[in-house]
Formats: C-alpha cells, sequence, structure tokens
C-alpha cells in the first residue's frame, strides 16, 4: 500500500516542477518601452546641414547629449515586450561645432540617398 502512493506522488511532483516554466508564461507582464522612438520615415527627412533645432522637430529631443560633446546627440530606444527578448535601435547625429549644423548620422537605421543634398 506504501509503494502505490509513492507511484502517484512522484509523477505529481514531476509534473508540478516541471510546470514552474510554464506557470511563470501565465503570470502577466507589462510591455516596457524607454527612450526616443524614431521611425525610418523620420529618419529620411535628415539633411546635411540640418540646424540642431531642425533635428530636434524631425526626431525629438535626444535621449543623450554627453557633457563635454554637446555636438553629438543619441536617440537610444529599448522595448521589451512581456516574457519575449528586448529590442534595442541606437541612432546617432553629429553636429559640426563651429556651424552647429548637422553633418553626420549613423546607427541601425539607414541614411535616405538625399541626406547629402542640402534643404537649401
Amino acid at each position: 500500500m506504501h509503494f502505490k502512493k509513492w507511484i502517484l506522488i512522484i509523477p505529481f511532483a514531476l509534473t508540478i516542477l516541471s510546470g514552474c516554466s510554464v506557470l511563470e508564461r501565465l503570470v502577466y507582464r507589462i510591455d516596457i518601452a524607454q527612450g526616443n522612438y524614431i521611425e525610418q520615415p523620420d529618419v529620411d527627412k535628415l539633411r546635411i546641414g540640418m540646424t540642431k533645432e531642425q533635428v530636434q522637430f524631425v526626431l525629438g529631443s535626444p535621449m543623450l547629449v554627453e557633457n563635454g560633446y554637446p555636438d553629438t546627440w543619441y536617440y537610444i530606444y529599448h522595448f521589451t515586450h512581456g516574457h519575449d527578448d528586448s529590442v534595442q535601435k541606437n541612432f546617432i547625429v553629429k553636429f559640426s561645432p563651429q556651424t552647429q549644423a548637422l553633418t553626420e548620422a549613423s546607427g541601425d537605421f539607414e541614411l535616405s540617398p538625399d541626406f547629402n543634398t542640402p534643404l537649401n
């Protein structure tokens, strides 16, 4: 009789223990978005020679401007969707210290073929 209890308890215990990861997936986790959400159509509007005000109008305020390097702006977007892996997008714009005009941009977005054509 004692042996029959173990036959029932062991599979039940294994089922409960292996189900922990399944139970974890049932717990609701919110989506977390942090930083500057920019899209490719916004990046396509950028042109060499734009002022800081024009770039800020197109992309919004930068996430980071380092002390000592006010002419380099960092746009960082980090998104975590519940239980899934997180996604991060980075985009950096640089301005000329003399003219305060946009000189280059790089990161996880493609620049428009018209980027090197000034607005004027």
